[in-house]
Protein backbone atom coordinates (compact mmCIF):
# COMPACT_ATOMS: atom_id res chain seq x y z
CA UNK A 1 0.00 0.00 0.00
CA UNK A 2 2.95 2.34 0.56
CA UNK A 3 3.73 2.51 -3.18
CA UNK A 4 0.12 3.40 -3.92
CA UNK A 5 -0.07 6.09 -1.22
CA UNK A 6 3.20 7.69 -2.34
CA UNK A 7 1.96 7.81 -5.94
CA UNK A 8 -1.37 9.28 -4.83
CA UNK A 9 0.40 11.95 -2.76
CA UNK A 10 2.68 12.83 -5.69
CA UNK A 11 -0.28 13.33 -8.02
CA UNK A 12 -2.10 15.62 -5.59
CA UNK A 13 1.06 17.58 -4.77
CA UNK A 14 1.92 18.02 -8.45
CA UNK A 15 -1.24 20.05 -9.06
CA UNK A 16 -0.11 22.68 -6.54
CA UNK A 17 3.59 22.61 -7.43
CA UNK A 18 4.46 21.53 -10.96
CA UNK A 19 1.10 22.80 -12.20
CA UNK A 20 1.86 26.26 -10.82
CA UNK A 21 5.34 26.17 -12.36
CA UNK A 22 3.88 25.44 -15.80
CA UNK A 23 1.35 28.22 -15.23
CA UNK A 24 4.18 30.70 -14.63
CA UNK A 25 6.09 29.31 -17.61
CA UNK A 26 3.25 30.07 -19.99
CA UNK A 27 2.51 33.47 -18.35
CA UNK A 28 -1.22 33.12 -17.74
CA UNK A 29 -2.97 36.47 -18.30
CA UNK A 30 -6.16 36.94 -16.23
CA UNK A 31 -6.92 40.13 -18.20
CA UNK A 32 -6.92 38.44 -21.64
CA UNK A 33 -10.29 38.22 -23.36
CA UNK A 34 -11.23 34.57 -23.89
CA UNK A 35 -12.89 33.09 -27.01
CA UNK A 36 -16.12 32.42 -25.09
CA UNK A 37 -16.66 36.19 -24.81
CA UNK A 38 -14.98 37.49 -27.95
CA UNK A 39 -16.52 34.89 -30.29
CA UNK A 40 -19.80 34.04 -28.52
CA UNK A 41 -22.19 32.23 -30.88
CA UNK A 42 -24.64 30.56 -28.53
CA UNK A 43 -23.72 27.09 -29.86
CA UNK A 44 -20.07 26.21 -29.16
CA UNK A 45 -18.66 29.49 -27.86
CA UNK A 46 -20.54 29.86 -24.57
CA UNK A 47 -19.02 30.87 -21.24
CA UNK A 48 -19.62 28.30 -18.48
CA UNK A 49 -18.74 28.29 -14.75
CA UNK A 50 -15.36 26.81 -13.89
CA UNK A 51 -16.84 23.86 -11.96
CA UNK A 52 -18.86 22.85 -15.01
CA UNK A 53 -15.95 23.14 -17.44
CA UNK A 54 -13.77 21.08 -15.06
CA UNK A 55 -16.30 18.23 -14.72
CA UNK A 56 -17.18 18.25 -18.43
CA UNK A 57 -13.48 18.21 -19.37
CA UNK A 58 -12.88 15.31 -16.97
CA UNK A 59 -15.74 13.31 -18.44
CA UNK A 60 -14.80 14.15 -22.03
CA UNK A 61 -11.17 13.08 -21.68
CA UNK A 62 -11.96 10.10 -19.47
CA UNK A 63 -14.98 8.06 -20.50
CA UNK A 64 -13.94 4.51 -19.66
CA UNK A 65 -10.30 5.19 -20.57
CA UNK A 66 -8.85 5.47 -17.03
CA UNK A 67 -10.98 2.47 -16.01
CA UNK A 68 -10.56 -0.07 -18.83
CA UNK A 69 -6.98 0.97 -19.66
CA UNK A 70 -5.93 0.85 -16.00
CA UNK A 71 -7.50 -2.59 -15.48
CA UNK A 72 -5.73 -4.00 -18.54
CA UNK A 73 -2.51 -2.18 -17.66
CA UNK A 74 -2.59 -3.61 -14.11
CA UNK A 75 -1.77 -6.99 -15.67
CA UNK A 76 1.78 -5.67 -16.03
CA UNK A 77 1.95 -5.42 -12.22
CA UNK A 78 2.63 -2.55 -9.78
CA UNK A 79 4.98 -0.96 -12.34
CA UNK A 80 1.72 0.46 -13.75
CA UNK A 81 1.58 2.75 -10.69
CA UNK A 82 4.84 4.41 -11.75
CA UNK A 83 3.72 5.02 -15.34
CA UNK A 84 0.35 6.44 -14.27
CA UNK A 85 1.96 8.76 -11.72
CA UNK A 86 5.01 10.06 -13.56
CA UNK A 87 3.23 9.90 -16.91
CA UNK A 88 0.26 11.83 -15.52
CA UNK A 89 2.40 14.55 -13.91
CA UNK A 90 5.24 15.04 -16.38
CA UNK A 91 3.55 14.06 -19.66
CA UNK A 92 -0.24 13.90 -19.56
CA UNK A 93 -1.16 16.89 -17.39
CA UNK A 94 1.59 19.01 -18.97
CA UNK A 95 0.33 17.97 -22.44
CA UNK A 96 -3.27 18.80 -21.55
CA UNK A 97 -2.42 22.11 -19.86
CA UNK A 98 -0.22 23.54 -22.59
CA UNK A 99 -2.45 22.32 -25.42
CA UNK A 100 -5.45 23.79 -23.56
CA UNK A 101 -3.74 27.17 -23.16
CA UNK A 102 -2.71 27.16 -26.83
CA UNK A 103 -6.28 26.40 -27.87
CA UNK A 104 -7.63 29.24 -25.71
CA UNK A 105 -5.06 31.65 -27.17
CA UNK A 106 -5.89 30.57 -30.72
CA UNK A 107 -9.63 31.29 -30.56
CA UNK A 108 -10.57 27.77 -29.44
CA UNK A 109 -9.64 26.39 -32.87
CA UNK A 110 -9.35 22.64 -33.29
CA UNK A 111 -5.97 21.06 -32.52
CA UNK A 112 -4.95 20.45 -36.21
CA UNK A 113 -5.13 24.20 -36.87
CA UNK A 114 -2.99 25.00 -33.84
CA UNK A 115 -0.47 22.27 -34.71
CA UNK A 116 -0.26 23.65 -38.25
CA UNK A 117 0.49 27.12 -36.90
CA UNK A 118 3.64 25.79 -35.21
CA UNK A 119 4.70 22.82 -37.33
CA UNK A 120 3.67 23.97 -40.79
CA UNK A 121 1.01 23.33 -43.43
CA UNK A 122 2.03 19.75 -44.14
CA UNK A 123 1.58 18.76 -40.51
CA UNK A 124 -1.72 20.67 -40.42
CA UNK A 125 -3.06 18.54 -43.28
CA UNK A 126 -1.76 15.36 -41.66
CA UNK A 127 -3.35 16.27 -38.32
CA UNK A 128 -6.67 17.15 -39.91
CA UNK A 129 -6.93 13.66 -41.39
CA UNK A 130 -5.37 11.95 -38.37
CA UNK A 131 -7.57 13.74 -35.80
CA UNK A 132 -10.85 13.14 -37.61
CA UNK A 133 -9.88 9.48 -38.02
CA UNK A 134 -9.06 9.19 -34.32
CA UNK A 135 -12.27 10.89 -33.24
CA UNK A 136 -14.46 8.73 -35.48
CA UNK A 137 -12.63 5.64 -34.15
CA UNK A 138 -13.26 6.84 -30.57
CA UNK A 139 -16.90 7.53 -31.34
CA UNK A 140 -17.25 4.07 -32.89
CA UNK A 141 -15.56 2.37 -29.92
CA UNK A 142 -17.95 4.23 -27.63
CA UNK A 143 -20.93 3.12 -29.70
CA UNK A 144 -20.00 -0.55 -29.76
CA UNK A 145 -18.86 -1.11 -26.17
CA UNK A 146 -22.04 0.24 -24.48
CA UNK A 147 -24.27 -1.29 -27.18
CA UNK A 148 -22.79 -4.74 -26.53
CA UNK A 149 -23.18 -4.34 -22.77
CA UNK A 150 -26.76 -3.09 -23.05
CA UNK A 151 -27.62 -5.96 -25.39
CA UNK A 152 -26.33 -8.39 -22.77
CA UNK A 153 -28.60 -6.79 -20.17
CA UNK A 154 -31.64 -6.79 -22.48
CA UNK A 155 -31.83 -10.15 -24.32
CA UNK A 156 -34.86 -9.01 -26.31
CA UNK A 157 -32.96 -6.08 -27.85
CA UNK A 158 -30.02 -6.84 -30.11
CA UNK A 159 -26.73 -5.01 -30.51
CA UNK A 160 -27.79 -3.44 -33.83
CA UNK A 161 -30.86 -1.86 -32.26
CA UNK A 162 -28.79 -0.40 -29.43
CA UNK A 163 -26.28 0.92 -31.98
CA UNK A 164 -29.06 2.84 -33.72
CA UNK A 165 -30.42 4.16 -30.42
CA UNK A 166 -26.97 5.39 -29.32
CA UNK A 167 -26.30 6.89 -32.76
CA UNK A 168 -29.60 8.75 -32.54
CA UNK A 169 -28.60 10.19 -29.17
CA UNK A 170 -25.16 11.12 -30.52
CA UNK A 171 -26.73 12.93 -33.44
CA UNK A 172 -28.97 15.05 -31.22
CA UNK A 173 -26.26 15.78 -28.64
CA UNK A 174 -23.70 16.73 -31.31
CA UNK A 175 -26.04 19.27 -32.92
CA UNK A 176 -27.44 20.90 -29.77
CA UNK A 177 -25.79 24.03 -28.31
CA UNK A 178 -23.27 23.03 -25.65
CA UNK A 179 -25.17 24.73 -22.81
CA UNK A 180 -28.41 22.78 -23.46
CA UNK A 181 -27.48 19.15 -22.80
CA UNK A 182 -23.74 18.76 -22.23
CA UNK A 183 -23.41 21.62 -19.71
CA UNK A 184 -26.37 20.40 -17.67
CA UNK A 185 -26.03 16.60 -17.73
CA UNK A 186 -22.36 15.80 -18.18
CA UNK A 187 -21.03 17.35 -14.94
CA UNK A 188 -23.19 14.78 -13.13
CA UNK A 189 -21.51 11.87 -14.93
CA UNK A 190 -18.09 13.44 -14.32
CA UNK A 191 -18.94 13.48 -10.63
CA UNK A 192 -20.01 9.81 -10.83
CA UNK A 193 -16.53 8.85 -12.12
CA UNK A 194 -14.98 10.52 -9.06
CA UNK A 195 -17.47 9.05 -6.56
CA UNK A 196 -17.06 5.56 -8.01
CA UNK A 197 -13.27 5.69 -7.69
CA UNK A 198 -13.38 7.09 -4.15
CA UNK A 199 -15.92 4.44 -3.13
CA UNK A 200 -13.63 1.66 -4.36
CA UNK A 201 -10.65 3.25 -2.63
CA UNK A 202 -12.59 3.37 0.64
CA UNK A 203 -13.62 -0.29 0.24
CA UNK A 204 -10.00 -1.28 -0.39
CA UNK A 205 -8.87 0.51 2.78
CA UNK A 206 -11.55 -0.82 5.14
CA UNK A 207 -11.96 -4.29 3.63
CA UNK A 208 -9.74 -7.34 3.82
CA UNK A 209 -7.62 -6.29 0.87
CA UNK A 210 -3.91 -5.72 0.31
CA UNK A 211 -2.72 -3.33 -2.40
CA UNK A 212 0.51 -4.80 -3.85
CA UNK A 213 3.86 -3.03 -3.49
CA UNK A 214 6.38 -2.29 -6.21
CA UNK A 215 9.31 -4.51 -5.25
CA UNK A 216 10.37 -5.54 -8.76
CA UNK A 217 9.82 -4.50 -12.35
CA UNK A 218 8.62 -7.99 -13.24
CA UNK A 219 6.14 -8.16 -16.12
CA UNK A 220 3.10 -10.10 -14.85
CA UNK A 221 1.48 -10.56 -18.27
CA UNK A 222 0.79 -14.20 -19.18
CA UNK A 223 2.94 -13.75 -22.30
CA UNK A 224 5.53 -11.09 -21.42
CA UNK A 225 7.46 -11.65 -24.66
CA UNK A 226 4.46 -10.68 -26.78
CA UNK A 227 3.50 -7.85 -24.40
CA UNK A 228 6.75 -6.30 -23.13
CA UNK A 229 6.51 -3.42 -20.66
CA UNK A 230 8.32 -1.17 -23.13
CA UNK A 231 6.46 -0.09 -25.17
CA UNK A 232 3.18 -1.97 -24.57
CA UNK A 233 2.39 -0.65 -21.08
CA UNK A 234 2.72 2.92 -22.37
CA UNK A 235 0.22 2.20 -25.15
CA UNK A 236 -2.19 0.21 -22.96
CA UNK A 237 -2.53 2.88 -20.27
CA UNK A 238 -3.12 6.07 -22.22
CA UNK A 239 -5.97 7.86 -20.43
CA UNK A 240 -4.56 8.26 -16.93
CA UNK A 241 -0.99 8.85 -18.17
CA UNK A 242 -1.03 10.68 -21.54
CA UNK A 243 -3.56 10.61 -24.37
CA UNK A 244 -3.69 12.50 -27.66
CA UNK A 245 -7.48 12.19 -27.62
CA UNK A 246 -7.51 14.82 -24.87
CA UNK A 247 -6.13 17.49 -27.20
CA UNK A 248 -8.98 16.82 -29.62
CA UNK A 249 -11.53 17.25 -26.81
CA UNK A 250 -10.02 20.33 -25.18
CA UNK A 251 -11.32 22.80 -27.83
CA UNK A 252 -14.83 22.17 -26.47
CA UNK A 253 -13.92 23.69 -23.10
CA UNK A 254 -11.38 26.15 -24.56
CA UNK A 255 -14.45 27.78 -26.14
CA UNK A 256 -16.26 27.88 -22.77
CA UNK A 257 -13.57 29.08 -20.33
CA UNK A 258 -14.22 32.57 -18.97
CA UNK A 259 -10.67 33.42 -17.83
CA UNK A 260 -7.17 32.16 -18.64
CA UNK A 261 -6.49 31.57 -14.94
CA UNK A 262 -9.02 28.71 -15.10
CA UNK A 263 -6.74 26.70 -17.43
CA UNK A 264 -4.75 25.03 -14.66
CA UNK A 265 -7.82 23.64 -12.90
CA UNK A 266 -9.71 22.76 -16.08
CA UNK A 267 -6.88 21.19 -18.10
CA UNK A 268 -4.04 20.27 -15.70
CA UNK A 269 -6.49 19.54 -12.88
CA UNK A 270 -8.79 17.33 -14.94
CA UNK A 271 -5.82 15.24 -16.13
CA UNK A 272 -4.44 14.86 -12.59
CA UNK A 273 -7.93 13.77 -11.50
CA UNK A 274 -8.04 11.22 -14.31
CA UNK A 275 -4.63 9.90 -13.25
CA UNK A 276 -5.90 9.47 -9.69
CA UNK A 277 -8.93 7.57 -11.02
CA UNK A 278 -6.65 5.34 -13.13
CA UNK A 279 -4.31 4.78 -10.16
CA UNK A 280 -7.23 3.66 -7.99
CA UNK A 281 -8.61 1.32 -10.66
CA UNK A 282 -5.19 -0.25 -11.28
CA UNK A 283 -4.81 -0.79 -7.53
CA UNK A 284 -8.26 -2.29 -6.93
CA UNK A 285 -7.98 -4.51 -10.03
CA UNK A 286 -4.85 -6.16 -8.65
CA UNK A 287 -6.21 -6.12 -5.09
CA UNK A 288 -9.63 -7.60 -5.80
CA UNK A 289 -8.28 -10.58 -7.75
CA UNK A 290 -5.37 -11.20 -5.38
CA UNK A 291 -2.52 -9.84 -7.48
CA UNK A 292 -1.51 -9.00 -11.04
CA UNK A 293 -0.93 -12.65 -11.99
CA UNK A 294 -4.44 -13.63 -10.88
CA UNK A 295 -5.93 -10.59 -12.63
CA UNK A 296 -4.25 -11.61 -15.88
CA UNK A 297 -5.55 -15.17 -15.54
CA UNK A 298 -9.11 -14.02 -14.87
CA UNK A 299 -9.07 -11.67 -17.84
CA UNK A 300 -7.72 -14.45 -20.04
CA UNK A 301 -10.66 -16.66 -19.00
CA UNK A 302 -13.09 -13.89 -19.99
CA UNK A 303 -11.55 -13.05 -23.37
CA UNK A 304 -9.70 -10.03 -22.00
CA UNK A 305 -12.94 -8.23 -21.18
CA UNK A 306 -12.18 -5.19 -19.03
CA UNK A 307 -15.94 -4.55 -18.83
CA UNK A 308 -16.40 -7.93 -17.12
CA UNK A 309 -13.63 -7.10 -14.63
CA UNK A 310 -15.14 -3.68 -13.87
CA UNK A 311 -18.54 -5.25 -13.20
CA UNK A 312 -17.01 -7.96 -10.96
CA UNK A 313 -14.92 -5.45 -8.99
CA UNK A 314 -17.75 -2.94 -8.54
CA UNK A 315 -20.32 -5.49 -7.42
CA UNK A 316 -17.82 -7.40 -5.30
CA UNK A 317 -16.46 -4.38 -3.45
CA UNK A 318 -19.48 -2.04 -3.35
CA UNK A 319 -22.51 -4.36 -3.66
CA UNK A 320 -25.71 -3.01 -5.23
CA UNK A 321 -24.42 0.57 -5.21
CA UNK A 322 -21.34 -0.65 -7.04
CA UNK A 323 -23.50 -2.35 -9.66
CA UNK A 324 -25.35 0.89 -10.34
CA UNK A 325 -22.10 2.85 -10.52
CA UNK A 326 -20.61 0.19 -12.80
CA UNK A 327 -23.58 0.57 -15.13
CA UNK A 328 -22.98 4.31 -15.26
CA UNK A 329 -19.24 3.82 -15.62
CA UNK A 330 -19.25 1.29 -18.46
CA UNK A 331 -22.37 2.49 -20.28
CA UNK A 332 -23.10 6.17 -19.60
CA UNK A 333 -19.46 7.32 -19.48
CA UNK A 334 -18.48 5.98 -22.91
CA UNK A 335 -21.69 7.26 -24.46
CA UNK A 336 -21.06 10.78 -23.17
CA UNK A 337 -17.45 10.69 -24.41
CA UNK A 338 -18.52 9.24 -27.74
CA UNK A 339 -20.86 12.07 -28.59
CA UNK A 340 -18.26 14.73 -27.71
CA UNK A 341 -15.81 12.87 -29.97
CA UNK A 342 -18.20 13.30 -32.88
CA UNK A 343 -18.83 16.90 -31.81
CA UNK A 344 -15.08 17.57 -31.88
CA UNK A 345 -14.85 15.98 -35.35
CA UNK A 346 -17.63 18.33 -36.50
CA UNK A 347 -15.69 21.33 -35.17
CA UNK A 348 -12.46 20.23 -36.90
CA UNK A 349 -14.23 19.98 -40.27
CA UNK A 350 -15.95 23.32 -39.66
CA UNK A 351 -12.57 24.91 -38.91
CA UNK A 352 -10.98 23.37 -42.00
CA UNK A 353 -13.60 24.75 -44.37
CA UNK A 354 -14.43 27.82 -42.25
CA UNK A 355 -18.09 26.86 -41.95
CA UNK A 356 -19.87 28.90 -39.28
CA UNK A 357 -21.84 26.74 -36.86
CA UNK A 358 -24.74 28.97 -35.86
CA UNK A 359 -26.80 27.42 -38.65
CA UNK A 360 -28.49 24.13 -37.74
CA UNK A 361 -28.48 23.13 -41.40
CA UNK A 362 -24.70 23.52 -41.69
CA UNK A 363 -24.13 21.54 -38.49
CA UNK A 364 -26.46 18.88 -39.88
CA UNK A 365 -24.60 18.63 -43.21
CA UNK A 366 -21.27 18.06 -41.46
CA UNK A 367 -22.66 15.56 -38.95
CA UNK A 368 -24.43 13.27 -41.44
CA UNK A 369 -21.32 11.86 -43.20
CA UNK A 370 -19.46 11.54 -39.88
CA UNK A 371 -22.18 9.36 -38.41
CA UNK A 372 -22.49 7.36 -41.63
CA UNK A 373 -18.78 6.48 -41.38
CA UNK A 374 -19.18 5.75 -37.68
CA UNK A 375 -22.02 3.35 -38.35
CA UNK A 376 -20.05 1.59 -41.09
CA UNK A 377 -17.14 1.07 -38.66
CA UNK A 378 -19.50 -0.65 -36.20
CA UNK A 379 -19.82 -3.47 -38.74
CA UNK A 380 -16.05 -4.18 -38.45
CA UNK A 381 -14.61 -6.44 -35.75
CA UNK A 382 -14.43 -4.39 -32.53
CA UNK A 383 -10.95 -5.72 -31.69
CA UNK A 384 -9.58 -4.37 -34.97
CA UNK A 385 -11.05 -0.90 -34.35
CA UNK A 386 -9.71 -0.79 -30.77
CA UNK A 387 -6.31 -2.16 -31.72
CA UNK A 388 -5.46 0.72 -34.04
CA UNK A 389 -7.17 3.37 -31.93
CA UNK A 390 -4.64 2.86 -29.08
CA UNK A 391 -1.52 3.47 -31.21
CA UNK A 392 -3.16 6.30 -33.16
CA UNK A 393 -4.04 7.96 -29.87
CA UNK A 394 -0.48 7.97 -28.53
CA UNK A 395 0.94 9.07 -31.87
CA UNK A 396 -1.32 12.11 -31.83
CA UNK A 397 -0.14 12.92 -28.29
CA UNK A 398 3.44 12.81 -29.58
CA UNK A 399 2.70 15.35 -32.32
CA UNK A 400 1.10 17.67 -29.77
CA UNK A 401 4.15 17.37 -27.49
CA UNK A 402 6.39 18.47 -30.37
CA UNK A 403 4.01 21.39 -31.02
CA UNK A 404 4.29 22.48 -27.39
CA UNK A 405 8.09 22.27 -27.66
CA UNK A 406 8.13 24.63 -30.65
CA UNK A 407 5.80 27.02 -28.83
CA UNK A 408 8.00 27.15 -25.72
CA UNK A 409 11.19 27.47 -27.81
CA UNK A 410 9.78 30.46 -29.66
CA UNK A 411 8.97 32.12 -26.33
CA UNK A 412 12.49 31.46 -24.98
CA UNK A 413 10.89 29.41 -22.21
CA UNK A 414 12.01 26.12 -20.67
CA UNK A 415 11.19 23.83 -23.60
CA UNK A 416 12.85 20.82 -21.94
CA UNK A 417 9.62 20.15 -20.02
CA UNK A 418 8.05 19.03 -23.30
CA UNK A 419 11.09 18.11 -25.42
CA UNK A 420 12.11 15.12 -23.29
CA UNK A 421 8.53 13.73 -23.12
CA UNK A 422 8.22 14.29 -26.90
CA UNK A 423 11.36 12.24 -27.59
CA UNK A 424 10.25 9.55 -25.15
CA UNK A 425 6.79 9.17 -26.72
CA UNK A 426 8.32 9.21 -30.20
CA UNK A 427 10.35 6.18 -29.16
CA UNK A 428 7.34 4.45 -27.56
CA UNK A 429 5.26 4.83 -30.73
CA UNK A 430 8.17 3.99 -33.05
CA UNK A 431 9.25 0.84 -31.19
CA UNK A 432 5.61 -0.30 -30.94
CA UNK A 433 5.48 -0.33 -34.74
CA UNK A 434 8.26 -2.92 -34.90
CA UNK A 435 7.35 -4.97 -31.80
CA UNK A 436 3.57 -5.22 -31.86
CA UNK A 437 1.86 -7.95 -33.85
CA UNK A 438 -0.61 -5.28 -34.95
CA UNK A 439 2.13 -3.96 -37.25
CA UNK A 440 5.50 -5.61 -38.06
CA UNK A 441 5.63 -7.95 -35.03
CA UNK A 442 9.37 -8.60 -35.19
CA UNK A 443 10.49 -11.60 -33.13
CA UNK A 444 14.05 -10.24 -32.86
CA UNK A 445 13.41 -7.79 -30.02
CA UNK A 446 16.89 -6.24 -30.05
CA UNK A 447 16.56 -5.39 -33.72
CA UNK A 448 13.04 -4.04 -33.15
CA UNK A 449 14.20 -1.76 -30.34
CA UNK A 450 17.15 -0.56 -32.40
CA UNK A 451 14.94 0.23 -35.38
CA UNK A 452 12.60 2.09 -33.06
CA UNK A 453 15.60 4.08 -31.83
CA UNK A 454 16.76 4.89 -35.37
CA UNK A 455 13.28 6.08 -36.35
CA UNK A 456 13.11 8.17 -33.17
CA UNK A 457 16.43 9.84 -33.95
CA UNK A 458 15.33 10.65 -37.51
CA UNK A 459 11.99 12.09 -36.38
CA UNK A 460 13.64 14.04 -33.55
CA UNK A 461 16.24 15.55 -35.89
CA UNK A 462 13.49 16.57 -38.31
CA UNK A 463 11.44 18.15 -35.52
CA UNK A 464 14.47 19.97 -34.07
CA UNK A 465 15.23 21.35 -37.53
CA UNK A 466 11.62 22.59 -37.73
CA UNK A 467 11.97 24.08 -34.27
CA UNK A 468 15.06 26.13 -35.13
CA UNK A 469 13.80 27.10 -38.59
CA UNK A 470 10.62 28.60 -37.13
CA UNK A 471 12.23 30.07 -34.02
CA UNK A 472 11.80 33.66 -35.18
CA UNK A 473 8.05 33.41 -35.76
CA UNK A 474 5.62 34.84 -33.23
CA UNK A 475 4.43 32.44 -30.54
Amino acid sequence: MITFLVCLALLVTAYFTYGRYLERLVKIDPQAETPSRRLYDGVDYVELPRWRTFLIQLLNIAGTGPIFGAVLGACFGPVAFIWITLGGILLGAMHDFFSGVLLVRHDGLSIPEVVGHYLGGGMRLFMRIFSVLLLVLVGTVFILSPAQLLAGMTPSIGVTTWVWIILGYYFVATLLPIDKLIANLYPLFGLVLIVMALGLLGAAFVGDYTIPELTTFKNHQLDPHTLPIIPTLFITIACGAISGFHATQSPLMARCIGNEKECRSVFYGAMISESIIALIWAAVAMTFFGGADELALNLEEHNGSAAWAVDAISNGMLGIAGGVLALLGVVAAPITSGDTAFRSARLIIADIFRIEQRSKRKRFLIAIPLFAIGYWLTTIDFDIVWRYFAWTNQSLATVVLWTITVYLYRRNSNYWVSLLPAIMMTYICSSFLFISGQFFGMEQRTAAYLLGGVLTILISLLMLHTLRKNATRNA
